[in-house]
């Protein structure tokens, strides 16, 4: 099992409270994010299946990635039950750079600190498990996507020519971890 994010390794913002959400200062006051339950199970699924066309998670993969001492499963939302997005993130033992895996809000919740509270997430916990840096692939014609991880402070690295399922190229991004 995952450790649970502890007071004293995240950012004052992002400090856990046992049995509260985190909370990022980004983000819209409304939003809050933790890490997903096995409860939560069918709201990642449904998301995953409504934000991709291809290259989606199972939820056999879900169920894994949510008990993996190798992955962390957040959500996103505006409380417990209003499910807005989701992050997957992995560590590799031995490895000082998490790779973010995956990354979808709601349609209806894009463009309101969503995707930036979930951000800071991940960074943090890639802080707490002392990763230097968190890198991601993006599809190419995801501008919102690359807008958001450039504004963040990440930096192109790379670019793979049919990297998706449906032969789409994806650009390569890492950010520096302080």
């Amino acid at each position: 099992m995952t450790p649970p994010l502890e007071d004293t390794t995240l950012p004052i913002a992002l400090r856990r409270i046992p049995n509260a959400s985190m909370h990022p200062a980004t983000a819209t006051a409304s939003v809050r994010v933790r890490r997903a339950e096995m409860s939560d199970l069918d709201d990642l699924v449904m998301l995953e299946d409504q934000t991709f066309d291809s290259d989606r998670l199972s939820r056999a993969q879900y169920r894994r990635h949510l008990d993996s001492d190798s992955a962390l499963v957040l959500v996103a939302s505006a409380n417990h039950r209003n499910f807005l997005g989701t992050a997957v993130v992995f560590f590799r033992k031995g490895s000082h750079v998490a790779r973010l895996y995956s990354i979808a809000s709601k349609p209806e919740a894009r463009g309101k600190g969503v995707g930036a509270a979930l951000l800071d997430a991940v960074e943090a916990a890639a802080r707490q498990r002392h990763c230097q840096s968190v890198r991601l692939e993006v599809r190419e014609d995801n501008a919102g996507a690359v807008r958001l991880y450039e504004r963040r402070g990440y930096r192109h690295i790379g670019h793979y020519p049919h990297y998706y399922q449906d032969g789409t190229h994806a650009w390569r991004y890492e950010k520096l971890l302080d």
